[in-house]
């Protein structure tokens, strides 16, 4: 009956379109590359930069334009004569000095960082993704568990209350079994309320928000056995292949390469050009078709230069402290993954095991009294069995996190080595 009015309450909370199909984590995992607006809003700035890199290869491009004037003038006989221009110019630059140069490199050192990005985003997504997933199953193992508890409050107090209906027992005590009761009841409304939530935080995360998932395949996470390397061998990974990493040392290069452009405008400019014009006063000083090379050398440009690298140099020393501090933090993230990853193997799984197992005893023993009539109830030995196997999943899916975590942190996969064991541990 426990089981019947279980199915009917999950039905009921979990109500969403019909036909929704199974879900498991690989298809939850593929929805990464979906159009979420994370991912989005990274290859936004991916195509922006793509953008600003054309922009400044364009400084060195051939351009053809028209310029004219409309005018008279007045001749030394006192009468006023037209004196209008009409040219075509054509210009092509040819030496800058390091301007147009250094403006791509910085370009596409920002189009690195961006990729960079673009990849944190994605192992973040595949994360949260993963957390999601395992939310809503701890949220339908969480309300399993609470409602055998608050069922075993329930009958409790219903037995209370027939015997003292019957004049056995006191008030107090029949007030307290209903007050247990309710709390549990309390409790289980609670986690029915997560488990609605928890699908939608999911179908969120996997960019479906119209469409609930109802029932999640439990996965079998066979990566949870896979070897890690130790910290010392991790960390110069790390510090190379860490996404964030990338992005700060690109934003550096792209940094370097700018305040070379911008140095660069003390230097002259070399511009080839044609010219084919039209005039309404002949003259023997014009030429209907010219050719030849025009430079600019700057003499004086005031503060302009200095400040633009004034400014460049503070934003460079910025990017400069934060991939410091970064490296600091990411130092302090990995020991900290790793050492729980310890816990986890070494005794965090071992001690729900076990707690699993004299659980699974336990009930085994109420059912056989039961059976024999020496109880007349189960007690609490099932919910107390649910807790066992919810505690025994959450360190489970605690673990298949914080090797993901791990693979984030080392730009998504692990040292060649750790692969190659692996590989053999599966041979």
């Amino acid at each position: 009956m426990r089981r019947v009015a279980w199915s009917v309450v999950l039905a009921c909370a979990l109500s969403a379109p019909a036909g929704a199909a199974r879900l498991t984590l690989d298809e939850a995992l593929a929805t990464v590359s979906a159009a979420h607006p994370d991912r989005r809003l990274a290859e936004s700035d991916l195509a922006l930069s793509r953008a600003d890199r054309e922009l400044a290869s364009s400084r060195q491009d051939f351009s053809l334009f028209l310029d004219g004037a409309v005018r008279t003038g007045r001749r030394p006989d006192g009468d006023w004569k037209p004196d209008n221009v009409g040219r075509i110019v054509a210009r092509k630059p040819l030496l800058d000095f390091g301007r147009t140069g250094q403006a791509v490199v910085a370009a596409d050192q920002e189009i690195a960082a961006r990729q960079a990005a673009l990849l944190n985003v994605e192992s973040l997504r595949r994360i949260d993704i993963m957390a999601r997933y395992f939310d809503v199953l701890l949220a339908d193992q969480q309300y399993v568990a609470e409602n055998e508890f608050m069922t075993v409050a329930f009958l409790d107090w219903d037995k209370a209350r027939e015997r003292f209906e019957l004049g056995v027992g006191s008030r107090p005590e029949l007030l307290r079994l209903e007050a247990f009761f309710q709390d549990w009841r309390e409790r289980r409304n609670a986690s029915q309320q997560r488990m609605r939530s928890a699908r939608q935080k999911l179908a969120h995360a996997i960019h479906r928000p119209d469409t609930l998932p109802t029932e999640l395949a439990v996965p079998a996470l066979p990566g949870n056995a896979r070897p890690v390397p130790d910290y010392d061998t991790l960390l110069p990974w790390v510090m190379q292949h860490n996404p964030r990493v990338q992005i700060l040392q690109a934003q550096l290069a792209a940094a370097d390469a700018r305040l070379a452009s911008i140095r660069a405008e003390r230097n002259p400019v070399l511009d080839a050009e044609v010219i084919g014009g039209g005039y309404s006063r002949e003259s023997t000083t014009r030429d209907e078709l010219s050719a030849g090379l025009v430079f600019n050398i700057p003499l004086y440009q005031g503060a302009r230069v200095d400040a633009r690298v004034a400014r460049e140099l503070a934003q460079k020393d910025r990017r400069a402290a934060e991939l410091e501090k970064l490296r600091l933090d990411l130092a302090d993230t990995l020991l900290d993954t790793l050492q729980e990853i310890q816990w986890l193997r070494d005794s965090g799984i071992t001690a729900a095991d076990k707690q699993v197992e004299y659980r699974d005893w336990a009930l085994e023993r109420a059912r056989a009294e039961y059976e024999l009539e020496l109880k007349t109830t189960l007690g609490s030995s099932m919910a107390e069995t649910q807790a066992a196997q919810l505690r025994r999943t959450q360190m489970e899916y605690r673990l298949a996190l914080a090797l993901a975590r791990l693979e984030a942190l080392s730009g998504g996969s692990l040292p060649p080595f750790v692969k190659e064991a692996q590989q053999g541990a599966q041979q």
